[in-house]
C-alpha cells in the first residue's frame, strides 16, 4: 500500500540513522525525495541505494541548514528535480550535553541555532514553495525532551521546547492557507548512531555510570520497557504526512512507549 503516492518530499539530516530510515519509508510509501545532509559521501551512497531498492527518484544534496541563503536555494532545487514540493521532514540535529555551569557557551548556541534556528528556515522555505498550491506538510523531528527537561541537556532540552513553539506558531500561521505544521516527539532510540557513537559516552562521562548502566537506566523509565525503534517514528511520519491526518495541525505527537504522557 504506497500511502504517499506522488508525494514530494525532502528530508533533512538523512545520510543515515533516524533520517535515513525515514527517507527509506517514505519511498516505499510511493514518495519521490531529495536527502540533505552535510555528510554528502554518505547522503550520495544512502540516496543511491534506496532509490534502488524502491524504484522512487532519490537525490543527495549537501545542505547545512543553518545557512538560510544555502537552505532557500536548495529547496527551490528540489521542487525543481521533482516537480514540487508536498512535504518537509526537519530531523537534522545535534545533541551535546554538559551540566550547566561549564557548558561551553559557544556549544550551547550551536545546540541551539542547529536544532531551532535550522528547523524555522528550513520550514519556513518548505512553506514558501507550498503557498502557491495551498498544500502541503511539514514535520519536525522533535523529541521527548521537548516536553519535559533533560538531565545536563539544557541546551537540547531548550531547543526543542522552542521547536515545538516555533511548530505551533506556524500552524496558526497558515492553516487557512492548506499548509499544515505538526512535530513528533520519539522517546530514546538507544540503538541508533547518535546513541552508540555518541550519547552513550557523553552520559556515561557525566553521570558517573558505565555505558552498560546508561542504557538500563533510559529503559527503566520507559513503561513499555523497550527503546523506541525507528519503525515506530516512521509509523507517524507516513499518517501526518498522508492526507489521513488532514484535520491535525499544531501536534506534537510522543512515541515514547509511555515514558511521556502531556
Amino acid at each position: 500500500m504506497e500511502r504517499l503516492k506522488g508525494r514530494k518530499a525532502i528530508v533533512t539530516g538523512s545520510a543515515q540513522g533516524l533520517g535515513e530510515a525515514i527517507l527509506q519509508r517514505l519511498a516505499k510509501e510511493g514518495a519521490d525525495a531529495v536527502g540533505w545532509d552535510i555528510n554528502i559521501e554518505k547522503m550520495t551512497e544512502t540516496a543511491k541505494r534506496i532509490a534502488e531498492q524502491t524504484g522512487r527518484k532519490i537525490f543527495a544534496e549537501k545542505v547545512d541548514i543553518t545557512d538560510a541563503e544555502m537552505v532557500r536555494n536548495a529547496v527551490d532545487k528540489a521542487v525543481e528535480l521533482l516537480g514540487g514540493l508536498d512535504l518537509m521532514v526537519c530531523n537534522a540535529g545535534i545533541l551535546i550535553s554538559g551540566d550547566s555551569i561549564s557548558f561551553d557557551i559557544s556549544a550551547w548556541r550551536k545546540v541551539i541555532d542547529i536544532d531551532l534556528v535550522g528547523y524555522f528556515i528550513c520550514a519556513r522555505e518548505a512553506i514558501r514553495v507550498m503557498l502557491p498550491n495551498k498544500y502541503g506538510t511539514v514535520i519536525q523531528i522533535n523529541s521527548k525532551s521537548g516536553k519535559k527537561g533533560s538531565f545536563k541537556n539544557s541546551a537540547y532540552a531548550a531547543a526543542k521546547f522552542g521547536g515545538i513553539g516555533v511548530t505551533q506558531s506556524l500552524a496558526l500561521e497558515f492553516a487557512e492557507h492548506g499548509i499544515r505544521v505538526n512535530a513528533i516527539c520519539p522517546g530514546n532510540l538507544l540503538d541508533s548512531p547518535l546513541w552508540t557513537e555518541s550519547l552513550f559516552k557523553q552520559y556515561a562521562k557525566n553521570q558517573g555510570i558505565t555505558e552498560e548502566e546508561v542504557r538500563k537506566k533510559y529503559i527503566d523509565q520507559v513503561p513499555m520497557k523497550r527503546p523506541c525503534r525507528y519503525e515506530d517514528v516512521c509509523n507517524v511520519v507516513v499518517f501526518l504526512a498522508s492526507d489521513e491526518s488532514n484535520y491535525m495541525t499544531g501536534q506534537a505527537i510522543n512515541v515514547t512507549g509511555g515514558q511521556e504522557m502531556r
